[in-house]
């Protein structure tokens, strides 16, 4: 199937209100310290790396002249702007836990804006979009099938439930950009890419050791041991989405060339039949995709 057959439009929603503010539990995945703090520590680091990412395809909008995908970068740095706006008001809630958030967005700012985009080339800081956007496109479509947001709380699921269906509707937007505007080779993708592998789960386990300190976690390194295994070990979350991460190494590798779409139908037929509701969509997403692993053991 060509990469067209594949494509979804980019729809400009608003975010949605998902009640942050009412009785969402500390550790809100499967009451699961390590779990929770993973996200929420994905979720701290999203705001400026949205402003990081409209800032490096900005670069090269003017440049564009083909009117279909000026309009996808448009809406993309839309949608990436209205996720800085819900995660930030997800933040707010961990800022109450005692997280120390402004310094967190502060050390992150600095890095991004203060040494990426001030030391290294244009065409370098949108190659780390273009990687960024990859790794949340695999963890978009992959996370959901994995069945792990089944005991997630329902707003805090909704959440990244819509996040991820926007993730993948724009999923093409920087690398498009990349290579057809900024006409950066293999090497700047492929570099750009193994730097970004390393640096952003190296930042978010640098914020959940914060966020274990300030919970006063007791026994860490058992929490770290058995943490670690979940996502990396056998059978664990990135490991069943290794051959998706690799697909980005295949020279005349395109994002829309894979991807299950499953997730995206379910999320977006729901939302439409409930008038727009983000927490029935999620919940939808969430009992398809048990159902389908249900249907799969016993087959």
């Amino acid at each position: 199937m060509t990469a067209e057959q594949h494509t979804r439009p980019l729809v400009p929603r608003k975010g949605p209100d998902f009640g942050f503010d009412g009785d969402v539990p500390r550790y809100w995945l499967d009451n699961d310290a390590f779990k929770s703090r993973f996200f929420d520590a994905m979720s701290l680091l999203f705001p400026e790396g949205e402003k990081f990412f409209i800032a490096c395809v900005r670069d090269f909008r003017d440049e564009i002249t083909d009117p279909e995908l000026k309009q996808q970068v448009k809406d993309f740095m839309y949608q990436e702007g209205q996720h800085g706006i819900v995660h930030t008001a997800f933040n707010n809630r961990i800022k109450a836990q005692g997280v120390d958030v402004d310094k967190v967005l502060q050390k992150q700012k600095d890095i991004m804006f203060g040494f990426f985009r001030k030391y290294f080339s244009r065409k370098w800081t949108l190659g780390q979009t273009a990687a960024a956007e990859h790794m949340t496109a695999l963890m978009a479509h992959g996370f959901f099938s994995s069945g792990i947001m089944a005991k997630a709380d329902p707003r805090v699921r909704a959440m990244y439930a819509w996040h991820a269906i926007e993730e993948i509707e724009h999923k093409a937007v920087a690398y498009d950009v990349l290579t057809k505007i900024a006409k950066a080779g293999y090497l700047i993708r492929i570099l750009s890419f193994i730097q970004t592998t390393f640096t952003f789960p190296f930042h978010v386990f640098m914020v959940m050791r914060h966020m274990f300190k300030v919970d006063g976690v007791k026994n860490r390194f058992s929490l770290w041991m058995k943490g670690l295994w979940w996502l990396y070990g056998w059978g664990g979350l990135y490991p069943r989405l290794m051959p998706h991460y690799l697909a980005y190494f295949v020279p005349g590798f395109h994002p829309w060339k894979l991807g299950d779409m499953r997730i995206y139908e379910t999320w977006e037929r729901a939302f439409k039949e409930s008038n727009g509701n983000a927490l029935v969509a999620g919940d939808a997403v969430a009992d398809a995709e048990l159902q389908a692993r249900g249907a799969a053991l016993a087959t």
